[in-house]
């Protein structure tokens, strides 16, 4: 019984390994360098930010505020932005019907990192085919990771840090 189920999760682990990468083939390589093609975006806070580092590891995170997975993730990308001093973390809402729908989804989970708002162009840019998506970024603007859907704190951790 037991070595059956070590079977059946060895399989299950390489059928979710190998959809993940042919999600994920989708998005841009690692190693893209981003430094000249880093769009400027409005924030929800009236600002502006560059989706690109600022001298620190960098998670931008693509969203959209109806996306249920986007809702069981997020407070595991608040959690280690709270916790990790050297990492920064910028959030792009896509795919939204208006500024009040993002503003509610970031009061609901407490977000204290940037929110930027994103459009078609962006979404395009970044190869962003589902939610929520995310690329980690060195301090020279290269993509060291990425990954499509839920992903846990730990997970995050790992690719980040």
């Amino acid at each position: 019984m037991l070595r059956s189920l070590a079977i059946q999760f060895v399989v299950f682990f390489v059928i979710f390994q190998g959809a993940s990468m042919f999600r994920e083939s989708s998005m841009l390589s690692t190693s893209t360098d981003l430094t000249e093609q880093a769009p400027v975006l409005p924030t929800l806070m009236d600002e502006t930010i560059s989706l690109k580092s600022q001298g620190k590891k960098t998670v931008l995170y693509f969203f959209a505020p109806w996306c249920t997975i986007c809702h069981a993730s997020i407070s595991n990308l608040q959690s280690i932005y709270q916790d990790n001093e050297d990492l920064d973390v910028i959030a792009v809402a896509l795919d939204y019907a208006n500024q009040e729908e993002i503003a509610e989804f970031s009061a609901e989970h407490r977000l204290d990192f940037p929110i930027a708002l994103g459009n078609e162009q962006v979404k395009t840019q970044f190869k962003v085919q589902g939610y929520p998506s995310y690329y980690v970024i060195d301090e020279q603007n290269m993509i060291t990771a990425k990954s499509m859907g839920y992903s846990s704190e730990l997970g995050l951790y790992l690719r980040a840090l």
